[in-house]
């Protein structure tokens, strides 16, 4: 069950990212003798109108068809497995939470899950938590599961629009829309308009900016530098990637009060020596292996205006580059909840 943080701020400064100590092995992977990890390395562990299901395709990759373009990142079945593995790494680099807000999930509450991708965090949410009446997920994709908890619905919406009359709900939970959203005070604004008296929201968010804490990242190295045109091309969209460190500011502008904020590191690749961080580092590195084509196959070709095949070659080059063993790269994870009073 969520903890509970004391406090009343309007805003609170970020905590510390804790310093992430390298594995003497620096690894779970077996090294090839070029100094390499592995590169075969598998994976770690309401009716609808035809329109909707209209689902285009871009270089071999599926996409939504409902406001089409507003999203460029796919929705088939590769990428819904991606976006469950990412499940388990926030989940995991929370200590097993799947939310902080200290709301009373032994109370009958009403929980909005925006931008609820494959549905995984609603489902795990309404299993655990059964007296919660309603958890509502939205997405632009009706790509969740037909069997789901009683208390789970979703729906086909788009939250950049405007958000229809309904009650206000208890908690209201974000996570993983960074690229997505192009006008982020707006929606804190709508989500503090629909959060009840004394309830909460909680925003979980990437700061999409790669670094090590170690001086081992060279610049020129290839994954390094997909994340640097990852986020030219989101930023040319207006949808930026940097946005986990600007969400207390959001809140605040909201109206939102009692901001807490915790920031946890995500390695990439099993370096580090902290179990837990371990396990999310690996599991993050293979999620980012996974993601590499359905991130940069429209973003690249459509925004930044490569051809396809220059995109494939320079993958290869990431792909490569992301196995070298010695490199402890890593970005951190936001989360926000804050409370209307």
């Amino acid at each position: 069950m969520p903890s509970s943080d004391p406090g009343n701020s309007a805003s609170v400064q970020a905590a510390a990212v804790q310093h992430v100590e390298v594995d003497s092995d620096d690894g779970l992977f077996n090294i090839t003798e070029g100094g390499e990890y592995p590169t075969d390395v598998g994976s770690y562990a309401s009716s609808l109108s035809s329109s909707v299901l209209d689902y285009k395709w871009i270089n071999g990759r599926r996409f939504h068809a409902y406001k089409e373009g507003s999203y460029k990142f796919p929705n088939d079945e590769r990428e819904q497995n991606r976006l469950n593995m990412m499940h388990y790494v926030f989940k995991i680099a929370m200590g097993g939470q799947l939310f902080l807000a200290p709301v009373d999930v032994e109370q009958p509450l009403r929980v909005l899950d925006i931008g609820t991708g494959t549905g995984l965090w609603a489902i795990e949410v309404g299993d655990l938590y059964p007296k919660i009446k309603l958890i509502q997920g939205n997405d632009l994709s009706p790509i969740q599961p037909d069997l789901v908890p009683p208390n789970v619905v979703f729906e086909v919406d788009d939250v950049e629009s405007e958000w229809p009359p309904r009650q206000p709900f208890d908690l209201i939970h974000a996570r993983y829309m960074c690229g997505s959203i192009q006008d982020w005070p707006k929606l804190f604004q709508q989500a503090y308009e629909q959060t009840r008296i004394g309830g909460w929201v909680e925003f979980q968010e990437f700061h999409l900016i790669t670094y090590s804490q170690d001086g081992s990242v060279d610049m020129d190295n290839k994954l390094y530098k997909w994340f640097e045109y990852l986020r030219e091309a989101c930023d040319i969209m207006g949808r930026p990637v940097d946005v986990g460190a600007k969400l207390p500011g959001y809140a605040a502008a909201a109206g939102f009060s009692n901001i807490h904020h915790r920031v946890y590191p995500l390695p990439m690749g099993p370096w580090p020596k902290d179990p837990q961080l371990k396990e999310a580092g690996t599991l993050n590195m293979l999620q980012v292996l996974e993601g590499l084509e359905a991130c940069s196959v429209a973003t690249f070709t459509n925004i930044l205006g490569w051809t396809i095949e220059e995109v494939k070659q320079f993958l290869e080059e990431v792909r490569r580059d992301a196995m070298k063993k010695g490199v402890h790269l890593m970005h951190n994870f936001h989360v926000v909840y804050a409370q209307r009073l």
